[in-house]
């Protein structure tokens, strides 16, 4: 089964794309045959999309203007990335206190984990 993973809004700012980047590919190390699709959030703030692409991000949520979008997306395109929509729907483990039983209730279709 394929698998997004989207980080947190903004977390390209605050947290950076290296540190998304190296996040995704310990992911990858531990779990080599599920095909990941990473999205890096980076908000409205065109130079982190921009050190994203550097770092060879693929998937990049940006929410600023439309026009800047458009340039950041034939940028993102030369290069074989996207720039994509904010997420609209997904599953937030962070303050879950059973994390494992949320996923497995989402996968299995109940959206709320209830």
């Amino acid at each position: 089964m394929p698998v997004t993973i989207t980080s947190a809004a903004g977390a390209g700012g605050y947290a950076g794309p290296l540190w998304f980047k190296a996040l995704i590919e310990e992911a990858r190390r531990d779990y080599p045959k599920v095909d990941v699709t990473a999205v890096l959030d980076c908000d409205d703030e065109a130079g982190t999309v921009m050190g994203a692409l550097r770092a060879g991000i693929k998937h990049v949520v940006f929410t600023g203007s439309d026009e800047v979008r458009m340039k950041l997306a034939a940028i993102a395109a030369a290069q074989g990335a996207v720039i994509e929509a904010a997420p609209e729907d997904g599953l937030d483990l962070l303050d879950a206190r059973d994390p494992e039983a949320l996923c497995r209730a989402w996968l299995a279709g109940n959206k709320t984990g209830n």
